[in-house]
């Protein structure tokens, strides 16, 4: 029965819905109601159950004071029989009101808040992130970003709720404290008016500190997390240079400023403790002085004793609490600051408001005198003022030493960056006036460097084309030359051939392996326009000849921009075209260019091996 109850709680929310403005805004205060006001139902029910505890926890010594006041008047034999009524209502808040409020809060926090305003702090958080430009991931850590997604959950969940349990609790706790005592004696008031204006100075001062320098160790966390993960993502690399040495002084910088900011924020603690321990002690001392005088001379009775000073020790025993959960709340404060400014950026590469899903019927491609660099204000473009018509079903072949702007050209029509001047268009399209993902979805890229899922091989190859069947998956394997190395693979989970996971970025293959699968991705995602940049370079020439008929199978039908270094690969292009500093500097077949004896001929005749000699060539 208690199992379903708790059921309807944790369902009361999903997790993994997204809010009707995707974009979170920046501001601590904006950031935290974005999310908060999802569950608004639920927190108004807490704030409601916390108030009604807190009058019951209060109402505990005035319970106290009200039975040392029966002792004091009335005879041995006769109290359960006078005061009958008194002690039902007693029992009734303490035994019904107080425990029953308490288990409805702790299911709406524990079931309808706390697992699902996490993971939907996460999850949109992530959801926004995610569709981020691609430069806002080239200029950080993929380490740190992640570790700002996830402390966000817990930070604003913990800081709303414990400003609930400790700011909400305290404030109803110290209102009927205040009137009981004010009741008894005004007089008890003063040592308890003194000790709040004194511990609201000692609040006013730690906790900004505390939320500065939460920040700050959030911030150093985020950067020693980066350089960690930064590590184990690189690991070959830092094996095969065996840079031990180097590597540890790196992640241990990381580890000292992290130090550093921790040591900072404990010294505020300490400062903040002992000053309290001092005002708690004078508190206690001076309620009880005051309540025993007034007794001594008449003015208070036993009960009103018995009640003040059970109200002082739990103010006092409530103030390190509150201070505590303060100290905490002011670090999740920190800590949702340091990961909103990651987080609440806006989007920079969006969809135009009437953007459409992309029809490709013919695939012409156009460069219509575009310019673009990757440093705006830095004198000298990458591209400039760059125009080519691609004919729907020509193959063009790029070339052009390092640095001339041929991927950079790839990535423009696949929009992961927007042209700074001119256009670039599709069928009569302009890529920008189309949804990025149907864009995407016309475009089959093969890139020299190849990123593979830490997934299983079958959720790799069928990235691009998720209906696709496992028969024509495997046929696309095949054709790729890889269905007899994936028929090999097994996991440490004793997952075997396509079922078996990759690992990160694909390390469990070797580069040739990688480059099969991606081009048997490719095959299987069958987009009309395809792109091969340095699609067979992780290939050996046994390998690539092997499946170069089957590159030429794909690429009949489609327009073709193939980019390699290794001419031969591309020699049988319908047109080449040869760039330098982001312009064309040649353009014809391969014959032509040979005849004219210029700057292309003058590369296939420096060709190593059928790598471009670009040292030579400079």
């Amino acid at each position: 029965m208690f199992n379903r109850v708790i059921d309807f709680f944790d369902n009361l929310y999903s997790p993994i819905a997204l809010a009707k403005n995707r974009q979170p805004p920046m501001g601590l205060t904006p950031f935290v109601r974005y999310f908060v006001a999802q569950f608004k139902g639920a927190f108004a029910i807490r704030i409601g159950l916390v108030a009604i505890g807190s009058i019951a926890d209060a109402l505990m010594p005035v319970f106290v004071g009200m039975v040392v006041g029966m002792l004091a008047t009335t005879n041995p034999g006769e109290i359960f029989d006078l005061h009958t009524q008194t002690f039902l209502w007693m029992v009734f808040v303490v035994v019904i009101v107080r425990p029953l409020t308490f288990v409805l809060d702790t299911l709406v926090r524990n079931h309808g808040i706390v697992p699902n305003l996490v993971d939907i702090v996460r999850w949109q958080s992530h959801w926004h992130v995610i569709r981020q430009s691609w430069t806002f991931f080239q200029n950080d850590f993929a380490g740190r970003i992640a570790n700002k997604v996830i402390q966000a959950g817990e930070a604003i969940e913990i800081g709303v709720n414990l400003t609930i349990d400790a700011a909400w609790y305290a404030l109803v706790f110290v209102v009927v404290a205040v009137v009981v005592l004010a009741q008894l004696d005004p007089v008890l008031l003063v040592p308890i008016g003194v000790w709040l204006l004194l511990y609201a100075v000692l609040f006013s001062i730690t906790m900004p500190l505390i939320a500065r320098y939460s920040e700050e160790l959030s911030e150093s966390k985020s950067v020693m997390t980066g350089r960690i993960v930064d590590s184990y993502t690189n690991i070959q690399t830092l094996k095969t240079f065996a840079s031990g040495a180097h590597e540890d002084k790196y992640v241990a910088d990381s580890v000292l400023d992290h130090a550093v900011s921790f040591r900072k924020l404990m010294r505020v603690f300490t400062y903040m403790w002992s000053i309290l321990f001092m005002l708690n002690a004078g508190l206690v001392v001076s309620v009880t002085w005051l309540a025993l005088a007034g007794w001594n001379n008449g003015v208070l009775t036993a009960a009103a004793v018995a009640t003040a000073i059970p109200f002082a020790l739990q103010i006092m025993n409530m103030s390190g609490w509150i201070l505590e959960i303060g100290s905490n709340i002011f670090r999740q404060i920190g800590t949702t600051r340091d990961s909103m400014d990651t987080i609440a950026q806006p989007l920079t590469m969006l969809d135009a408001p009437e953007a459409k899903p992309l029809a490709v019927t013919r695939g012409e491609l156009n460069y219509d005198n575009v310019s673009f660099n990757y440093w705006r204000g830095k004198e000298g473009s990458v591209i400039d003022e760059f125009s080519l018509a691609v004919k729907p079903g020509e193959k063009i072949g790029l070339v052009g030493r390092s640095g001339s702007g041929k991927s950079t050209l790839v990535n423009l029509a696949l929009r992961m960056f927007d042209v700074q001047d001119g256009s670039i268009k599709i069928d009569g399209h302009d890529v920008r006036s189309v949804t990025q993902e149907s864009l995407r979805a016309a475009i089959g890229l093969v890139s020299q460097d190849t990123s593979l899922l830490h997934r299983s091989v079958r959720e790799n190859l069928k990235y691009g084309r998720q209906n696709a069947t496992d028969e024509e998956m495997m046929r696309a394997a095949e054709q790729a030359n890889v269905h007899d190395v994936i028929m090999g693979l097994s996991d440490p989970q004793g997952r075997k051939a396509y079922d078996a996971h990759v690992g990160e970025r694909g390390v469990k293959l070797s580069g040739g392996q990688r480059q099969r699968v991606a081009i048997a991705r490719v095959l299987l995602k069958n987009a009309p326009i395809l792109v091969l940049d340095e699609a067979t370079s992780a290939l050996d020439s046994e390998v690539e000849a092997a499946i170069q008929e089957q590159l030429t199978m794909l690429m009949q039908g489609k327009t073709v921009i193939a980019i390699a270094h290794r001419l031969s690969t591309i020699a049988a292009m319908d047109r080449l075209v040869v760039l330098e500093r982001g312009k064309i500097v040649e353009e014809g077949t391969h014959a032509q260019l040979l005849a004219s004896g210029g700057h292309y001929a003058m590369l296939w005749e420096r060709q190593s091996g059928g790598f471009l000699d670009l040292e030579a060539a400079q």
